[in-house]
């Protein structure tokens, strides 16, 4: 069984990482991502349903370019 130490220091890695992707998210919402052409969007009496097709699509573009440069060996 892990220490309290041990689950401290996780808690505080993944409250970190929660952080930081917040603050992505922030940011990507003020450029406009969600709202990209290709995005689907149906509004109908008190039910909307919202399918991110293209930003789904440029944020695997993006994370995958990303990892690739990092993990490069």
């Amino acid at each position: 069984m892990a220490s309290l130490p041990t689950i401290g220091r996780y808690l505080l890695l993944f409250g970190l990482i929660l952080a930081v992707v917040g603050g992505v998210l922030v940011v990507f919402g003020r450029l406009g991502l969600g709202r990209l052409p290709g995005d689907i969007l149906v509004e109908r009496r008190g039910v909307v349903v919202w399918i991110p097709v293209v930003s789904s699509l440029f944020i695997s573009l993006v994370l995958t370019l990303v990892l690739n440069l990092l993990l490069r060996r």
